[in-house]
């Protein structure tokens, strides 16, 4: 026999059980180390031996085989090695297609430690498909023995890890993150992770060491690969209905997230996002489950670079919002499938897609919070701004839902700092719906005024609507406006003000709304309030006390109390603010004089359950009520702008307030506002030509009102269709003037013939070929 053939037939005993001979085994290495040319050959013998032993069933000489073989690998490392890895594999081959479980672990065993070396040179013609395929079969062993069942699972996950570490970095290898190999390596891992779900064991499980081999194929993806990696985790959380329990779903993509570098998670998000569209039509829960899972994963991306999806991750949320009211409305996912939904689990998926756009916009940076919270307004649907999001089978309600949806996914947001940030494109329409109809929008309108408003987490602190007799137990945090608050307020102010006076209209309103219009006020006082603002806001309180005094039909007698109790309660707030003793004293007397003799205009009374309200308003005077002489004698004499705190606030009535096309009091003057004073009454004549009265301004104003409120839909017919008789004739006079007859061919008309009457362009009859 050669020399080759006898060293190795020696490491072999006359008895397995005593192992493997180690001064033999010894002399083969060293043989081996000598002549590294015979490796190949070695291990070829070696290969033929275990081959016979294992059809043999002689397991003793199989283990002392593999035994010898690990000790070679481990000892050389030479260009020569690549040959004898090819018998080395062929053997772990044999050992893992055996039917007997100890040969596939010790098979497993012997690969693992393959894995682990470092090879010189790598290797052309190698192939691992067969380990990949094998391992992931025995990842889902099925052994009747529990305690079998586990050893074999485990040795598959160790199996799978060996694989992905000897392939990874080896560039002339198969790549392992083909689809065709991930797509059977990950759902083996998912398997084993899920099994800690379902049942935990005390020592270490198969879950355990999957995480860990996961983590470890994870943290070794690069950018190219993420894809190939998460898709599988996809398709395994779609075919095993796993979305619906949420948690594991949530625990696979926290691994996901907690293991890929940090500069690949966006493409993360997008394959979730992606994923999210294309199961639109599933059912709830699904879509519910995703959404969970790409907040979760929103919250773990920290760094805020979800690249250059940031718009698109908002736009497929908005997207699945409007999908849901559909579906909520007409009860189907799918008009064409008998796929039905309920309320109870669209509304579910709604809080959901609400929680993950919060989740996502609070990663980014303010500047670009800022523009998701612009794009999110551009997405509410507003008359006369943007169209409506709602589909034609859902109609009004479809739109009005999907607006309260889109308000609360801007309450979401965090964003204190970002007020003068945000430009009038934002603004406008966002103060438009405080003139909505339904409380539901008005109320999340000034939450999230409030919520840009209060930098220093004061917001809490104005919460209960009631009388402070002391505001320093409050500790408010109060600092001197910027330049550029200073600028806002100065730009944006007196539309602040005018649409908190027209909230104050509503009839509809509630205890909420009140309380929010406090906080609102109390927090511009302290965020924003620079000497200019002070006096603005004084002259908005009293003028909202006269609102409440007059006898309009349109408040009832317990918004009229509660406007009051607002005005109480603010003005006793900003009189302690300004710090002026005598403001302070006038203010103070009168709630006192109140407490005494008119409780139900404290909000202690009007805001109780229930209400304690008077039977009627009649006789509230004099000294129960604050008195604009007075706070004015008394802020002049410290330096307040006198002048200012004389005129009463009016609110202007702009377009803006046209937009959410109701019928009220700034629809019927926005529309008659430029009324022909020749089509009036004799008495709105006269008030017309003595404009300059401020008083008979506002009488003109109260007439037309009325008049467009009483006069017979007939009279109001005839009187526009008159003004639009008029204008039609002037630009007929105008028509005639400006077309002049064409010239005739002779240059002149011909004597005693009558000029015939010009033909205006659009009425000329053009041969076909003239025409364009």
């Amino acid at each position: 026999l050669p020399r080759y053939k006898r060293l190795v037939d020696n490491i072999f005993p006359e008895d397995p059980e005593d192992g493997l001979v180690k001064a033999n085994m010894e002399k083969l290495t060293f043989y081996a180390l000598s002549a590294p040319e015979k490796l190949d050959r070695i291990g070829a013998y070696l290969s033929e031996r275990l081959s016979r032993d294992v059809a043999r069933n002689r397991y003793g000489y199989v283990c002392i085989a593999m035994e010898a073989l690990d000790q070679l690998l481990m000892a050389c490392h030479c260009q020569s090695i690549n040959l004898f890895v090819e018998s080395f594999l062929t053997m772990v081959r044999k050992l893992l297609e055996a039917d007997k479980p100890n040969l596939q672990i010790l098979g497993t065993n012997s690969f693992v430690k393959f894995a682990n070396i470092e090879e010189d040179t790598a290797s052309y013609h190698r192939s691992y498909d067969f380990f990949v395929s094998r391992f992931s079969e025995m990842c889902h062993s099925s052994y009747e023995d529990p305690d079998v069942r586990t050893r074999i699972r485990m040795a598959g996950i160790r199996g799978l890890q060996g694989v992905v570490r000897k392939t990874v970095n080896d560039e002339l290898q198969a790549n392992i993150w083909d689809p065709q190999h991930m797509d059977q390596i990950v759902p083996s891992l998912l398997f084993n992770l899920q099994v800690h779900v379902e049942s935990v064991c005390v020592c270490e499980s198969p879950a355990e060491l999957t995480e860990r081999c996961f983590r470890e194929l994870l943290g070794r993806a690069a950018y190219g690969n993420i894809k190939n990696a998460v898709k599988p985790v996809l398709m395994h959380l779609d075919n095993h209905s796993l979305w619906e329990g949420k948690s594991f779903a949530v625990r696979c993509f926290r691994i996901i997230m907690y293991s890929i570098q940090s500069q690949h998670s966006h493409l993360v998000i997008q394959q979730l996002l992606g994923h999210l569209d294309a199961n639109s039509k599933s059912s709830a829960t699904v879509r519910s489950g995703i959404v969970e899972v790409l907040s979760d994963s929103a919250v773990i991306e920290a760094s805020g670079s979800v690249g250059p999806t940031v718009l698109e991750v908002f736009n497929t949320l908005l997207k699945q919002l409007r999908l849901s009211v559909d579906y909520e409305l007409t009860g189907s996912c799918d008009p064409y499938d008998s796929n039905k939904t309920t309320t109870d689990q669209e509304k579910q998926l709604q809080e959901a897609v609400i929680k993950t756009i919060g989740s996502f916009a609070n990663t980014l940076p303010i500047y670009q919070r800022s523009e998701v919270m612009l794009f999110i307004m551009g997405k509410i649907p507003i008359p006369g701004i943007y169209p409506a999001l709602g589909s034609p089978n859902t109609g009004l309600e479809g739109s009005r839902m999907i607006q309260v949806m889109l308000l609360k996914s801007l309450l979401q947001v965090n964003s204190s700092n970002m007020l003068t940030a945000l430009p009038s494109s934002f603004l406008e329409p966002l103060l438009s719906c405080t003139l909505m109809e339904d409380p539901d929008i008005r109320l999340l309108v000034l939450s999230i005024l409030i919520s840009l408003i209060d930098r220093h987490q004061n917001t809490h602190k104005f919460t209960l609507l009631s009388i402070l007799s002391d505001i320093s137990v409050l500790k408010l945090k109060v600092e001197k406006c910027s330049r550029q608050d200073n600028l806002f307020m100065k730009k944006h102010g007196h539309r602040l003000y005018r649409h908190i006076f027209l909230a104050c209209l509503e009839e509809n309103s509630g205890r909420s709304h009140y309380e929010a219009l406090f906080t609102l006020l109390a927090l511009l006082s302290v965020e924003l309030a620079n000497e200019e603002v002070v006096v603005d806001l004084i002259r908005l309180a009293l003028a909202l006390q006269d609102l409440a005094l007059a006898n309009d039909e349109r408040l009832s007698l317990y918004n009229r109390c509660a406007v009051h109790a607002l005005c109480a309660a603010y003005l006793s707030l900003i009189s302690q603010l300004t710090t002026v003793p005598a403001f302070c004293q006038h203010i103070h007397e009168v709630i006192e004089l109140r407490q005494k003799e008119v409780p139900n205009l404290l909000p202690e009374d009007v805001f109780s359950d229930p209400p304690r309200i008077p039977a009627s308003l009649e006789g509230v005077e004099g000294a129960v009520l604050f008195q604009q002489c007075k706070i004015t004698e008394v802020l002049g004499g410290s330096g307040y702008n006198i002048e200012r705190l004389n005129t009463p606030f009016t609110p202007q009535i702009t377009d803006e307030d046209r937009l959410s096309r109701r019928k009220s009091i700034v629809d019927t003057i926005s529309m008659q506002i430029d009324m022909d004073p020749r089509y009036s009454p004799d008495t709105l004549q006269v008030l017309l030509d003595n404009a300059n009265d401020e008083e008979q301004e506002k009488e003109k104003r109260r007439l037309l009102v009325e008049r467009f409120q009483t006069a017979p839909f007939e009279d109001l017919a005839a009187h526009c269709g008159a003004k639009s008789s008029l204008l039609q004739s002037k630009l007929d006079q105008i028509f005639e003037l400006t077309i002049r007859p064409p010239p005739s061919p002779s240059g002149s008309a011909s004597q005693g013939q009558t000029p015939s009457r010009s033909v205006p362009v659009y009425e000329m009859k053009f041969p076909d070929l003239c025409v364009y």
